[in-house]
């Protein structure tokens, strides 16, 4: 079979060429995009990270398309309605490690509280030795709010529970024996958001999910709270975000993710974009509002990106494809 990998580093080809020695392979370290569709219409089976964005139109270059193996634990950067209507099985990596992004949200949670960046910055920036301006706060005791108890945030409250943080969380399936585990409360967002003094957001984006948090629930936040986003940039509606922060209603927010990323990298694209609209204009620069703000941490969707998570990444998409040969799919998008 003819199978195209795109975003894939150099150091994972010798992994997929090993597994799949008996098929054509192509590979690209650019992004699939409406901008960049190889001339190869024959392919069979793609398989793309979260960079790249399979619409109908990019969907319609590869009539011979059976499988698009998406490298993430989320799929709203894929088409999953035209590919249903063309037969096309999507399979993702539904766990890669949960530790890796809890770890990397602990990180940022640390930094936010503690104020590390700035402490670091003021040394490599002025060499200015001192403390002044730098108190942070404990964590200990303090309420963390978890938005999405799948693995990773179940992860995070295991960490929590080391630091002796009161824990409560939000999700759609509540799970009564982790609940008694960990000492967790389920809770309904609105009392989250308005009793905890740290949230993370760990929910996927759906349609459901989009601007989770928003102008209204936003307000209700309590006021000095720290906000922790490692999931995707939809979840929070990034003007209302921007209104909470001049507002002194949320101390300080850490973002591996932003609303409209994408167009953040692409500035020029977006631009040039006839259907770019006056909404997509305003995130834009409502993100670059955010990255000067000094009590807002950015990086860039960095979370996943340990060692140990992109090899599980590769050998569970491997395993996907090889399933989906042999006429065993697994891991498939509902």
């Amino acid at each position: 079979m003819k199978i195209a990998f795109f975003e894939l580093g150099e150091w994972a080809k010798p992994l997929v060429q090993e597994a799949l020695s008996a098929h054509e392979l192509s590979f690209s370290e650019e992004a699939l995009d409406e901008s960049h569709v190889p001339g190869d219409a024959n392919v069979e089976i793609i398989s793309v990270f979260v960079g790249s964005s399979l619409s109908k139109k990019v969907l319609d270059q590869f009539p011979k398309l059976k499988l698009v193996a998406v490298r993430s634990m989320g799929f709203d950067h894929i088409d999953i309605e035209a590919c249903r209507e063309r037969g096309i099985l999507v399979s993702r990596v539904p766990a890669y490690g949960e530790n890796t992004v809890a770890e990397y949200t602990w990180g940022l949670i640390l930094s936010l509280t503690r104020k590390i960046y700035q402490a670091v910055d003021r040394i490599k920036e002025t060499g200015e030795f001192t403390f002044k301006g730098l108190r942070g706060t404990d964590v200990e005791g303090k309420t963390l709010g978890i938005v999405g108890l799948g693995k990773i945030g179940k992860r995070v409250a295991r960490i929590a529970k080391g630091f002796e943080m009161r824990l409560i969380g939000t999700d759609p399936h509540p799970d009564a024996e982790f609940a008694k585990e960990t000492g967790l409360t389920y809770v309904e967002l609105e009392e989250l958001l308005s009793t905890s003094d740290i949230i993370t957001l760990h929910a996927p984006l759906l349609d459901s999910t989009r601007h989770l948090l928003n102008k209204k629930n936003m307000r209700t936040i309590k006021h000095g709270a720290y906000l922790v986003n490692t999931a995707r940039g939809g979840l929070v509606e990034t003007e209302a975000l921007c209104e909470q922060l001049l507002s002194g209603q949320l101390a300080g927010v850490a973002l591996d993710v932003l609303e409209e990323e994408g167009d953040l990298k692409e500035e020029l694209e977006l631009l040039s974009r006839p259907d770019a609209s006056a909404q997509d204009f305003r995130v834009l620069l409502e993100n670059h509002r955010l990255i000067r703000m000094p009590n807002v941490l950015i990086t860039p969707h960095n979370a996943f990106n340990s060692q140990e998570a992109l090899e599980c990444i590769v050998e569970t998409t491997l395993r996907n494809i090889q399933g989906f040969v042999e006429g065993k799919p697994i891991n498939l998008v509902s």
